[in-house]
């Protein structure tokens, strides 16, 4: 799904790679014990090692190699044996020791693959060039004080996993789609939250243009996109501008860039740098981090059933398409919820009503499944009553909407309402006669050929019967008195 910009000059490709940072799910730090707590007061997560003080020594959390090794192998991944942590010398202020600890050369994860299912049915593989451990940085504060900057370091040493695409993008929505994906596959197996609001998953995205087919051309970063919808518009702004300045005489000068989401723009930040402006050396207080095939296939036994396992169940024993099967894996809720009204009721259905009115209501009041007024339990007795013929299809639409104003149950509901549907023949009949004696001429054009007429009768009857009129005994009754 190659995305064109139509230029002055004729059409412009958009090439992507994104390095994706999540926080490991750990209760400590990547080489302290202090505490990854969210929302603790400034400095309350902080150890002599974070704040980077004289001869403290560095200890590897195990469990933050786990979470990467299980990250490494839920993508199909080379998974390195041995690997190094090296120093990445650069001076900031809410950076203690001076330097952050990373790795270089030697990864923990290296090659791997990402398939995403496109809107249009097609599957799109993004190769991922590694996956890395370093530390985060600390935070500096301005709202205090106009004058200062305040340095918060509860950050500081939590362990950052950075997954590195390959420039294998060629639009927003693939990047966008990747990125979902990603969060998906993390949160599946635990090893990051994926609460980008809260900072657990940010996204920086390297993007440039170039004739189709041709040589690469200079790319810019854009730093720390904290949502999937941000990230869609800040490589459309930035791949426009790119193509403007090319065309225009300029040249695209190689830099980091932040995106403004109040102005929908992005802005430079400071010009980009090489892996040799870091000084990378091997940490001496760090010997190579060493594990075993046991240990690696151990944790491959461990992973739970990933997205497009899930995905590819789904398809063959619910019969779902690809489309609905990949929504509804896109989310670990949307997954458990699916799976409590799959347990009781018809699969299809059950993913008709979720994918189609459930979300088209909750996106309505802007809040997730995980908010939703609505239970599995509860859409369940809607879903019941529908497979029973207690009501139609219409119906059950108008009884949810009830459902959402009044937080009763669809059975309370229908008794209240009268809403039963009816199966009474002798009741429809009656109904079909009505219509056709008010009808005359209709029934005269239909029965001269116009069989497209037909709609017009169902339409009529299920009006009249305020539609509580059985749809398919509707149909059968119509046709035999009407021919």
């Amino acid at each position: 799904m190659s995305q064109m910009i139509k230029g002055n000059t004729g059409d412009w490709e958009i090439v992507i790679g994104l390095e994706v940072h999540a926080q490991v799910t750990s209760n400590s730090k990547l080489f302290s014990g202090a505490s990854t707590l969210f929302g603790n007061e400034p400095n309350a997560n902080v150890s002599f090692v974070d704040a980077g003080m004289p001869g403290m020594l560095p200890v590897i959390n195990a469990r933050a190699i786990e979470q990467a090794v299980k990250t490494g192998l839920a993508i199909n991944a080379q998974i390195n044996l041995k690997s190094v942590f090296d120093r990445k010398n650069y001076f900031y202020a809410d950076l203690p020791q001076g330097y952050q600890i990373s790795q270089f050369l030697d990864p923990i994860v290296g090659k791997g693959e990402v398939l995403l299912d496109m809107p249009d049915g097609s599957v799109k593989r993004v190769g991922v060039t590694r996956i890395h451990l370093e530390q985060d940085a600390g935070k500096s504060l301005h709202e205090y004080n106009p004058k200062f900057s305040y340095i918060d370091l509860n950050r500081a040493g939590v362990t950052l996993m950075e997954i590195v695409s390959e420039p294998d993008m060629r639009s927003a929505d693939e990047a966008a789609a990747y990125l979902k994906k990603l969060r998906a596959i993390v949160r599946y197996i635990g090893a990051c939250d994926g609460d980008m609001e809260k900072g657990s998953m940010r996204c920086d995205a390297n993007v440039s243009v170039r004739k189709p087919g041709g040589e690469l051309g200079t790319r810019c970063e854009i730093k720390n996109v904290n949502s999937v919808r941000f990230l869609h518009k800040a490589i459309e702004y930035e791949a426009m501008r790119q193509v403007e300045i090319i065309e225009s005489g300029g040249k695209i000068d190689q830099q980091t860039r932040l995106f403004d989401s109040a102005k929908g723009e992005t802005r430079t930040m400071r010009s980009k740098e090489d892996a040799h402006d870091y000084r990378y050396f091997p940490d001496p207080d760090l010997l190579p981090l060493e594990i075993t095939q046991d240990y690696v296939d151990a944790l491959k036994k461990s992973l739970p059933e990933l997205p497009d396992q899930r995905k590819q169940r789904y398809m063959e024993k619910f019969g779902l398409s690809a489309y609905d099967a990949g929504v509804i894996v896109g989310e670990q809720e949307y997954a458990q919820y699916y799976e409590q009204l799959a347990a009781k009721h018809d699969p299809k259905l059950a993913a008709n009503w979720m994918t189609g009115e459930l979300f088209g209501r909750l996106n309505k009041l802007g809040v997730d499944i995980t908010e939703s007024p609505i239970s599995a339990d509860a859409l369940g007795g809607l879903l019941g009553l529908i497979e029973d013929n207690t009501i139609s299809g219409k119906i059950a639409k108008d009884v949810l909407d009830l459902m959402f104003e009044t937080g009763k149950s669809a059975s309370a509901i229908v008794e209240e309402k009268g809403l039963r549907q009816v199966t009474d023949t002798g009741a429809i009949e009656k109904v079909i006669d009505e219509v056709m004696a008010g009808n005359p001429d209709k029934v005269a054009e239909y029965r001269s050929g116009k069989d497209k007429l037909f709609g017009f009768f169902v339409g009529q009857v299920m009006k009249l019967s305020g539609g509580k009129a059985n749809p398919a005994a509707v149909n059968d009754l119509l046709k035999k008195k009407l021919s």
